[in-house]
């Protein structure tokens, strides 16, 4: 069991609605990795039913990123595409007066393509030699310590890292099309 579980806001495509589930039940049900903020159906909170884009936006960001302090994004095989992947990195990677950016771990599912969200690839670095970046990537976990540490590893580049956040204003109008 972890020594700290963080509040980890799950950003995915409901495509991978299943796989989701059992990452949420696996590592926070059952090992008690972290503790799950988000919209599924393994994660406590209520649906938010509008069609207003902005309004679903601000209610995410007050119902489960404000007391989050960990992004996972779960990366299956059309995440890249998708506008709301996009802006909850965005706005998990916001800095204010008196808030400290979510840290950003992506987590690539069974069903992983081979492709990050546009957003969170810019966090990552593509520099040879390597040059550090704030987000960073893993397979799926085959140990609960490997998670608990990618986990810490993330939570703590929120403040030793958050100068090399890449996070412009403009965000997805439309989810990309899938072949």
């Amino acid at each position: 069991m972890a020594t700290v579980r963080r509040k980890c806001f799950i950003s995915y495509h409901h495509a991978d609605q299943e796989a989701v589930n059992q990452f949420v039940r696996d590592f926070d049900h059952a090992h008690d990795c972290f503790i799950a903020r988000g919209l599924g159906e393994e994660m406590p909170g209520d649906i938010i039913n509008s069609n207003n884009t902005d309004y679903v936006m601000s209610k995410i960001r007050e119902r489960f990123l404000a007391d989050s302090t960990v992004t996972i994004v779960l990366l299956g095989r059309y995440t890249w595409a998708r506008r709301y992947v996009d802006w909850e990195i965005q706005s998990s990677l916001r800095r204010g007066q008196y808030s400290t950016p979510n840290g950003l771990l992506g987590i690539k599912l069974p069903s992983y393509s081979g492709s990050f969200p546009d957003r969170f690839n810019r966090n990552l670095s593509s520099d040879f030699p390597r040059i550090d970046c704030y987000a960073r990537h893993m397979e799926y976990p085959s140990t609960t310590a490997g998670l608990v540490n990618a986990i810490e590893a993330a939570y703590q580049r929120r403040t030793t890292h958050q100068n090399l956040i890449v996070n412009p204003r403009a965000r997805m109008s439309y989810n990309r099309q899938c072949q």
